[in-house]
């Protein structure tokens, strides 16, 4: 392992060292430009940068990992100093915007000549201490040569501003892994019906008489699996940009905290679980309610929205929000009743349809999200109980910079790695205790074509 480990560190030097050359003779010349063949290898070499700080990584943590299976008792030894340590981190950097435009200038350093900012070594120095100080490794980080551990409470800024403000993430249920795990495995109550002797599986209460035997029950479980993903951000700024650290900050931290929290909300929607989370809509617990007979395309009905509450258990109605497109607020707010020669509403905003948009259907609230699907298919009109679905997380991000993709253009890059996975707490429908309709934790509406 180790020798695996040193081979891959002499390659990224190696790497470094050639794309130095590289951009050092382009200096020398009169126009100060890189040739294309040039151009495309420092493209090579940035992309096999990149393969070889994954490598390593992985290679530090299997290392670290066997390392704490052989010397359980100095793993826990360590739990100590590490939680001494993260309580005295260094915050070197005033602002965020600061912090980036340092490690812009140490990314460029092997050009300039210019030392890296006293600050970053003061927080690589931190990141040395915490890793030799437990042998099941606290940061899976390369500082060296342009990767960079983040300033701790910028780090947490961007991560609780994207779990916070999204109207999926702030719902689920989060599990912040240790710096040494890279999954989890729960186990969780294998419940597929309501009916006596299955509730959590199989448990079952009963009445009996004085002395009479008793009959054993017990509950069934499952396991939960789930493996941390990688989730990759690339930010992109100009050398003017860089000149302005307030407005970098402003621009770098919405950016990643918007499009982070986007691609991982789409992804707890909608996602395949293949390398990503497993989104609702393609997990085994959700169930499909039948569009009315003779229903016009691309419509919703009263109808629809009535069968959909019957669908999901009552004790998770409490939490359930109804997630839309929001090509069905038309729709909503002719929606009605037939009573007579007249008619109910059954959507009305609190204020009425010239005030908020914002309002309840059956008393849950209606919430437009982009990752819905379009009017008429399935997904676009969804009722969940996001409490049911369970996120796992590093609860820190990687962060490293490169001068040499966008050389031409004379953009720094930043590139940002969020680790998480995710997945429903059910795997099945379920059977309900009275009645023949199924029921899970999200409902959806069947296509209406």
């Amino acid at each position: 392992m180790t020798t695996r480990l040193q081979e891959l560190e002499q390659r990224r030097a190696t790497l470094l060292t050639e794309g130095t050359t590289i951009l050092d003779a382009a200096a020398k010349r009169d126009d100060k430009k890189t040739t294309s063949d040039e151009d495309k290898r420092l493209d090579a070499i940035d992309k096999e940068v990149i393969e070889a700080d994954t490598s390593i990584g992985r290679e530090r943590r299997h290392r670290d990992h066997l390392r704490g299976l052989i010397h359980p008792a100095a793993a826990a030894d360590a739990a100590g100093a590490v939680a001494l340590l993260r309580a005295n981190q260094p915050r070197p950097f005033a602002t965020f915007g600061d912090y980036l435009v340092a490690v812009a200038q140490a990314a460029m350093g092997s050009k300039t000549g210019q030392p890296p900012h006293p600050g970053l070594i003061e927080i690589e120095n931190f990141q040395q201490k915490l890793w030799a100080a437990t042998a099941t490794g606290a940061s899976e980080g390369s500082p060296a040569d342009g990767g960079f551990l983040v300033q701790t409470d910028f780090a947490t800024e961007v991560l609780q501003g994207m779990l916070a403000g999204g109207e999926i993430l702030s719902r689920v249920r989060r599990i912040p892994m240790s710096s040494n795990a890279n999954g989890i495995k729960i186990n969780a109550i294998n419940e597929t019906s309501r009916a006596l002797g299955s509730r959590w599986g199989g448990i079952r209460a009963y009445w009996a008489a004085e002395a009479a035997s008793l009959t054993a029950s017990r509950p069934k479980f499952r396991r939960i699996e789930l493996e941390l993903h990688k989730l990759i951000g690339l930010f992109y700024a100009t050398s003017e940009l860089l000149q302005d650290a307030s407005a970098l900050e402003a621009v770098a931290r919405n950016g990643f905290t918007e499009e982070l929290r986007f691609a991982v909300e789409d992804a707890i929607f909608q996602g395949t679980g293949a390398g990503q989370p497993l989104g609702i809509l393609n997990a085994g617990a959700i169930v499909s309610q039948a569009k009315e007979t003779g229903q016009a395309a691309a419509t919703v009905v009263a109808q629809n929205i009535m069968k959909m509450v019957t669908r999901i258990p009552a004790r998770n109605f409490a939490n359930a929000v109804w997630y839309i497109n929001q090509e069905i607020w038309p729709q909503l707010v002719q929606m009605y009743v037939a009573i007579g020669t007249g008619g109910q509403l059954v959507y009305m905003p609190p204020t009425g349809v010239s005030g908020s948009p914002w309002g309840t259907l059956y008393g849950r609230p209606v919430v437009p999200i982009e990752y819905a699907a379009a009017l008429g298919t399935v997904g676009d009109i969804v009722l969940a109980d996001m409490s049911e679905y369970i996120i796992i997380d590093k609860g820190t991000m990687d962060w490293a910079a490169s001068m040499h993709v966008q050389f031409l253009t004379d953009e720094m890059t930043y590139r940002m790695t969020y680790r998480i996975d995710g997945q429903p707490t059910l795997n099945s429908v379920i059977t309900a205790y009275k009645g023949t309709a199924t029921q899970a934790h999200f409902v959806s509406l069947a296509t209406r074509a």
